[in-house]
């Protein structure tokens, strides 16, 4: 069967499709567009490369954005407000006074249709004008393709008028070994800085010479990680290298959000084979344009528009070492 039911949520049906190659199976859910399991075949058998639960039930209170697609604005916005044409828009204050990935009612947390063939799938959305204080309607694809151990996620976003759209995939990797033990390698050589609230002051600063510095690959050790780091090179754009696996991620987006989950909670419920996830448990690697882009003008611009609708082609290699 191509497409299965996962779970239920208010009500509907929960999907559940499996995608397969020789050499990964990636489990994809209707909820939230989650990678729900990303399975690399190893030589002792499927290693478990991200995180998640084995039942839907545990999504909607624990996870913490465990594979969704993040929007309509991935990332933070500064007390949630935003300028467009002239007028002021509120959007959803979910994280203090400011708005994290598209609000407490994001895309990460909407029932979206799902089409499958095994190899590819197509999960769809259709976000209404005033969805968490969004201007206008927008029309959401997110196609998913595997091919031998890469997988590309071609996003689009197509409004009826002038909105900010920028998408992130927001899978958390754990590639064997502590993740303060993997190599990371970043194509960037400035970052955006952030005030105490993680939200950018508009600064870009140079990496040289920092902890922040990841152009020559080094462990990640117990830093604190949840940045945005300004791509000079897209492809690769990073690599990850745990134990076990080696993750390689190419991106036409300009910014790399890198968070080590340093604060994530203890989550009371198991994860994936029973795994429990806490502080430093993976790291999550989020192709994406800058946070907070609607309120810096010198940051790369984020409005969509008919004639232009929005996209972005991420591709993730993970491979067994």
């Amino acid at each position: 069967m191509t497409i299965e039911r996962f779970g239920e949520y208010r009500g509907t049906p929960v999907l559940r499709t499996v995608l397969r190659s020789e050499t990964i199976s990636l489990a994809l859910l209707s909820y939230g567009g989650v990678v729900q399991s990303w399975e690399v075949n190893g030589p002792r058998g499927p290693m478990q490369a991200t995180l998640g639960f084995d039942t839907f039930a545990p999504y909607p209170e624990w996870s913490r954005s465990f594979g969704i697609i993040a929007g309509r604005l991935a990332n933070r916005v500064h007390e949630g407000r935003l300028r467009l044409d002239g007028e002021t828009y509120q959007l959803d204050r979910n994280e203090g006074r400011n708005h994290l990935h598209g609000g407490s009612e994001g895309l990460g947390r909407q029932l979206w249709s799902l089409e499958s063939d095994g190899r590819a799938a197509r999960l769809a959305l259709t976000s209404p004008d005033g969805a968490m204080g969004y201007p206008g309607t927008v029309h959401f694809t997110v196609d998913v393709t595997v091919d031998g151990p890469t997988v590309t996620f071609n996003m689009t976003g197509v409004p009826d008028r002038p909105t900010p759209i920028a998408l992130a995939q927001h899978s958390y990797y754990a590639l064997g070994g502590p993740v303060a033990d993997h190599v990371l390698h970043i194509a960037a050589h400035e970052m955006t800085v952030t005030d105490a609230a993680n939200i950018p002051t508009g600064e870009i600063m140079p990496v040289a010479g920092t902890e922040f510095d990841f152009m020559t690959p080094r462990a990640i050790g117990e830093m604190e990680l949840d940045d945005n780091f300004c791509l000079a090179e897209r492809a690769p754009a990073a690599t990850l290298e745990g134990r076990d696996m080696t993750l390689v991620l190419s991106t036409d987006r300009p910014g790399l959000q890198v968070y080590n989950a340093f604060d994530m909670p203890e989550i009371p419920v198991p994860g994936l084979g029973g795994a429990l996830y806490g502080p430093l448990s993976a790291i999550a690697l989020e192709a994406q344009d800058w946070p907070d882009a609607v309120n810096h003008e010198h940051f790369p611009g984020v409005i969509a528009t008919p004639e232009f609708p929005y996209r972005q082609t991420t591709s993730i290699t993970i491979v067994p070492r």
